[in-house]
């Protein structure tokens, strides 16, 4: 077996609907020395069924262990080459030159983590398909000033986890908070606009308000010095319907998305309120609300435009 170019570990629960599209997507890249590790945390639809026909490692946690940190731990404990790369279960790469763009940056010794683009899929909330905008620009980034980066869609280089693994008490923000120590140690994060998934990320409105409370938990965790006050919620959650209601106006939706783009930052922004409220021990109660929600069937996402044909995906995902 040739040497593998790059680790890809994948975190996985309940994810019949998606991961064989993103197994097919990996196997479609223009890297091939790939070794694929699935973390399954107590999956009980049919994942490993699916990922069992592909060429998948796999390994097993159990939900009560279960964090984000903890997870990916485990994974790169298992990965073979010096770059890995940290792909959700629900995601699927759109171009077949993503792995070859995600891992460019690494050229550069300096370099500790590169992330890629991300984009919703058809019925993802506007607001946010917004977010994803903002977050995930059209013009790459080889070294940027902030720690931000995102393990949806991401890379590490391997020898500096094995100096640093993956904080696993965090709530969420693991990969902002590994990101914060590399640069502290003087190495680089990278953005690869090129480097582009689908992020399929259908969820209920109490889903999107447990996403950001969990991920205020975090960012107070890793920025206790930093505060989000009343006022901040109230000023955030009026700003970002007014803009979204103007993007949406400018393509027509208003009418119909008014109302979603009010829920959306309502929830977005509560939750990161009282997030940053919440106190104690991450919890077993709590880790079954942030880790184990109820998902809903989610249709095929969208591409961007690039001189590269995207992949084209089988009906039903594969």
């Amino acid at each position: 077996m040739a040497e593998a170019r790059c680790s890809i570990v994948i975190r996985a629960y309940n994810e019949e609907k998606h991961i064989g599209r993103l197994l097919s997507g990996i196997l479609q890249q223009t890297v091939r020395e790939v070794q694929i590790i699935l973390v399954d945390s107590g999956s009980t639809d049919a994942t490993l069924a699916v990922a069992s026909r592909f060429p998948v490692e796999v390994v097993h946690i159990r939900p009560q262990e279960f964090t984000f940190g903890r997870s990916l731990n485990l994974g790169i404990a298992q990965a073979r080459a010096d770059v890995v790369v940290m792909a959700s279960a629900h995601v699927y790469p759109v171009y077949p030159d993503w792995l070859e763009r995600l891992i460019e940056p690494f050229e550069d010794p300096q370099i500790a983590v590169a992330y890629g683009k991300q984009r919703g899929a058809e019925t993802t909330q506007y607001s946010e398909h917004q977010v994803f905008r903002r977050w995930f620009p059209d013009q790459s980034t080889r070294r940027q000033a902030h720690p931000f980066c995102n393990n949806a869609n991401a890379a590490i280089r391997r020898a500096l986890w094995e100096q640093h693994a993956y904080d696993e008490l965090l709530t969420g923000l693991e990969d902002l908070a590994w990101a914060r120590w590399a640069q502290s140690q003087g190495y680089g994060v990278a953005y690869v606009a090129e480097a582009e998934v689908v992020h399929v990320h259908q969820e209920t409105w109490r889903g999107i308000y447990n996403r950001y409370r969990r991920e205020g938990m975090a960012f107070k965790q890793i920025y206790p010095q930093e505060h989000f006050r009343f006022t901040d919620f109230v000023r955030l959650w009026v700003s970002n319907v007014w803009s979204d209601w103007r993007a949406a106006a400018a393509e027509g939706l208003l009418g119909r998305e008014w109302a979603n783009i009010v829920r959306f930052r309502l929830m977005q922004f509560w939750g990161t309120y009282q997030g940053y409220r919440q106190s104690g021990p991450l919890t077993w109660q709590l880790k079954q609300t942030f880790y184990y929600p109820n998902l809903s069937e989610i249709p095929n996402g969208q591409t961007a435009r690039r001189d590269v044909q995207p992949i084209q995906y089988k009906e039903g995902g594969e």
